[in-house]
């Protein structure tokens, strides 16, 4: 299982030549991800999706299923989405997806909550969407952590890594922060990776790292 690394919240992770693409936002480079069987989007916020970029990925892959939160579906009201919830599991190609969670971490008591899904791929890659939601009782081999976002203070981010203990860990949410900012945050992530163990991986976009 390969993961690749694209801006901002997307992910695309890849086994025996099928796709499946996570979050796929406004920062996106416009897509070509041929193959693709399955997308999903873990809220609604468009910096993890847009009307385009899942057109234009549904236009190369027409048969993928997109799986999101009740909250996706009123959104993407013109879109097929599976709606799923906390605890719902799925198979879709080489793909077995695991639901955790309910709601986006709070912004400001003035902004609405919107449900919001954590996603754990094949047992392996756990990615939170915009949440501190810890997998209860998984292993996590390789974790998708948050770096930069209106609602992050890199004290609690900090302290999510060291609750899910993963053996690798690398960044996402990072296209609000600065280049020195993304640096200073990104070395507190690895500071509690290292804690127990684990592996800290530096991706940028258009990196990728095999499973």
């Amino acid at each position: 299982m390969k993961v690749t690394k694209y801006e901002h919240a997307t992910l695309v992770v890849t086994t025996a030549d099928q796709n499946l693409v996570i979050d796929p936002g406004m920062f996106l480079t416009p897509p070509d991800f041929a193959n693709t069987v399955a997308v999903v989007i873990t809220h609604e916020h468009g910096d993890h999706w847009s009307e385009d970029n899942l057109r234009r990925i549904l236009e190369i892959s027409p048969d993928a299923t997109i799986y999101g939160p009740q909250g996706v579906a009123d959104a993407a009201a013109g879109f097929d989405v599976h709606v799923v919830k906390a605890g719902d599991a799925v198979e879709a190609g080489p793909f077995a997806l695991r639901f955790f969670g309910e709601k986006h971490a709070v912004i400001h008591e003035s902004i609405p909550v919107p449900d919001n899904l954590g996603v754990l791929v094949n047992d392996e890659l756990y990615y939170p969407g915009d949440s501190y939601t810890v997998p209860d009782g998984v292993e996590v081999g390789t974790l998708a952590a948050p770096v930069g976002a209106p609602w992050l203070k890199i004290g609690d981010a900090m302290d999510f890594v060291l609750a899910v203990k993963p053996r690798r860990a690398f960044f996402s949410h990072e296209m609000t922060l600065s280049v020195a900012g993304k640096s200073m945050q990104a070395d507190r992530l690895k500071w509690a990776t290292e804690q127990n163990g684990g592996t800290w991986i530096p991706l940028e976009v258009g990196e990728s790292v095999d499973l």
